[in-house]
């Protein structure tokens, strides 16, 4: 009689386990009389996991891998047998990834992304993606980004594979901080920008952390006009025209954006009223300039007319003498029988004046004499003229000139031949 002894443990199937499936496990022992307990144990687990000589494990998963014993009891003794391993092969499981620094990424400096997975069999490939971008970014289990910039912030993952299957990891998300970039100014308004409107400047700017501290300026003024994201112009005016910018801050730097301008418009009625009287003036000034002239040219035209009248009432000057030349006269049926036409070649002149004025009470009187001196007088033949005058405008009558104070008197005296 004796204690159990070469105890041991055989697994069933022997070949890979694969999780899902089922696997047996057998404890065999030489003991007289022989073993009459078998209690089941797996390694670091100090509770017993079943009792008998088998221990079937169906639907295996990868936390039952491990390695099991049992323990053989008679009533001689106890002995636990060798440990026998039961290696559940599965997919990975828990993939996930590190980030090193994990403290403050700042732009210029290197980080390391490190993936790692619970699989069976290790893990034979690693992929690495980045968010909205499709293409894989890299290979291996770790991935390293050298002198990291803004644009390489953002969430990261790594694909981890075995013969079995594979499996994502959780993104994570890499957070470079850098300081203002693309520091611009809008207005609004967007349109036109008349006197008296409100009128708010807001800033943007590119930066992480975010831009703490902002900062308004006017070219040609050094001092600032106004902190805050946005500045607000109420009631804005012509002297608030001109060009705005802003400074944008963080912890890391600062950038000034560029300049944008403000072009204040005069209100549209307050244009209107300043083009209305501007026409107003003009026109009035016009209308000054016309009338003062038109009364220059009364006065002088006044002037000029009593000067007339002045000189003709004293008889002094006579207007606008008129000459005229006679060839060929047409003599009257009288003149005709006492003058010799084949005689008369010489010119004939005739001397008339006239006047303006109604006032004139004398005649006038126009000689037409011959070019030789004559030995005797003929007959003596008279010609009444009457001029009609643009200021008179007198008719023509046959009454004597008595009554007709422009009335012109030409005495003819024929020429009659040389003896």
């Amino acid at each position: 009689m004796y204690a159990p002894k070469n105890t041991s443990v055989t697994v069933s199937p022997s070949g890979e386990i694969v999780e899902g499936s089922s696997v047996t496990l057998t404890c065999s022992s030489e003991a007289n009389p022989p073993v009459d307990k078998y209690t089941w144990y797996k390694k670091t687990v100090t509770s017993p996991k079943a009792s008998g000589q088998s221990y079937n494990i169906t639907n295996i998963t990868s936390e039952d891998r491990g390695e099991y014993y049992c323990e053989a009891q008679n009533e001689y003794g106890r002995l636990n047998s060798s440990l026998a391993s039961v290696d559940v092969q599965y997919r990975p499981k828990n993939t996930s990834v590190s980030v090193s620094p994990s403290g403050e990424i700042v732009e210029g400096s290197s980080v390391t992304l490190t993936c790692s997975s619970d699989a069976n069999p290790t893990l034979d490939k690693y992929t690495w993606y980045k968010k909205t971008v499709s293409s894989p970014k890299a290979s291996g289990q770790s991935y390293s980004i050298t002198n990291i910039t803004s644009e390489d912030s953002g969430e990261y993952y790594c694909d981890a594979e075995n013969k079995y299957g594979r499996l994502n990891s959780s993104s994570v998300y890499v957070d470079v901080q850098y300081g203002p970039k693309n520091t611009s100014v809008s207005v609004s308004p967007s349109g036109e920008i008349v006197e008296g409107i409100s009128v708010t400047l807001t800033c943007t700017s590119d930066a992480n952390p975010p831009v703490d501290k902002y900062t308004w300026y006017k070219k040609t003024v050094t001092s600032p006009k106004a902190s805050g994201q946005s500045y607000n112009i109420t009631n804005i005016t012509s002297e608030d025209s001109g060009e705005y910018y802003c400074d944008a801050e963080n912890k890391y730097g600062r950038l000034n954006s560029s300049s944008v301008s403000v072009d204040v418009q005069l209100k549209q009625s307050l244009v209107s009223g300043v083009v209305g009287i501007t026409v107003v003036v003009l026109v009035l000034i016009l209308c000054l300039s016309g009338f003062i002239w038109f009364r220059k040219k009364s006065s002088q035209s006044t002037s000029n007319e009593g000067n007339i009248r002045d000189t003709q009432n004293n008889g002094q000057t006579d207007f606008s003498p008129v000459y005229d030349n006679v060839s060929d006269m047409v003599m009257t049926s009288t003149a005709a029988q006492t003058a010799d036409t084949d005689d008369q070649d010489d010119l004939h002149y005739a001397s008339v004046h006239y006047s303006s004025s109604n006032e004139q009470e004398e005649p006038l009187y126009s000689t037409v004499q011959s070019s030789q001196p004559q030995k005797q007088e003929e007959e003596v033949q008279y010609a009444a003229l009457k001029f009609n005058c643009p200021s008179a405008a007198p008719r023509l009558t046959t009454r004597g000139a008595e009554e007709e104070p422009s009335m012109l008197y030409s005495t003819v005296i024929p020429r009659t031949k040389r003896t």
